[in-house]
């Protein structure tokens, strides 16, 4: 998912550019304004956590463009290509290194694990908007 701050700055192509370079697959995209309450349920796990509040504000602040991306590894190859989650962490040549404002608010989200990129497809997603099947 390409966050709102990503969005704004107009970086969406250039993401998509690198992540196709990067040999994934686009299965399923869409461009999605998410109110407080669905940045709440998607990011559930963090409840609780300091951070929280600021990120459901972050994410419901603008559109976000959610994708499903299909590759050998993907999950794996994802983590790698985006970095780390603070952008001044992040190995050179990596989507947040690039494209983040700051730790928070850092232009891209993926899923850490197969089970959570099952739940979050289906989050933004039906079976029949994919482009080729998944299991």
């Amino acid at each position: 998912m390409i966050k709102p701050g990503a969005v704004k700055n107009r970086h969406i192509g250039a993401i998509f550019n690198m992540i196709e370079e990067s040999g994934f697959r686009i299965s399923a995209i869409k461009s999605v304004l998410m109110s407080k309450k669905e940045a709440e349920e998607f990011y559930k796990e963090h409840i609780g956590r300091p951070f929280f509040p600021e990120l459901v504000d972050f994410m419901s602040s603008g559109p976000i463009v959610a994708a499903i991306l299909v590759k050998e590894n993907a999950v794996e190859d994802f983590r790698s290509l985006i970095g780390n989650t603070d952008p001044l962490q992040a190995k050179e040549g990596t989507i947040r290194k690039l494209f983040a404002e700051s730790k928070s608010h850092n232009a891209i989200h993926g899923s850490d694990c197969d089970e959570s990129a099952n739940r979050e497809c289906h989050f933004f997603f039906n079976e029949e908007d994919y482009l080729e099947k998944h299991p």
